[in-house]
């Protein structure tokens, strides 16, 4: 069976889903989308697209650490914008927060995030035997 992964160290889940999910094998971790809401207060942090950013990388962390995994294991990122024209100054934050080789990444505008959110990231990772 799949295994639901719960942590305290990012924002809960909102609905019916989970923050992340581990596969019957338990090697393939996969996470809900995160945005850049503080566990602590349940509030989307202030700023704009960069401290937003930031949180939501530091929820994405727990939720793997919780599983087993690190941003090492990751193995795909899709990071959804509110404005792709913020692209650049997240993709230069982006690199100190993974090492290559990096995961594989899409990146995509849409109309409108959750709690209205600038930026919101998932992301597959696989864990070792």
């Amino acid at each position: 069976m799949k295994k639901a992964i719960v942590t305290d160290r990012a924002a809960g889940a909102v609905g019916p889903y989970s923050q992340g999910t581990l596969s019957p094998a338990g090697r393939l971790l996969a996470t809900a989308g995160q945005v850049g809401i503080d566990p602590a207060t349940g509030e989307l942090v202030e700023g704009g697209v960069l401290p937003q950013f930031e949180r939501a990388m530091k929820n994405l962390a727990a939720i793997l650490e919780a599983g087993g995994a690190t941003l090492g294991d990751v193995v795909k990122v899709t990071v959804f914008f509110l404005d792709l024209g913020d692209f650049a100054e997240v993709n230069a934050r982006y690199a100190e927060w993974f090492e290559e080789p990096y995961p594989a990444r899409s990146a995509v505008e849409v109309r409108a995030l959750p709690k209205g959110a600038a930026i919101e990231i998932e992301a597959i990772a696989l864990l070792s035997d």
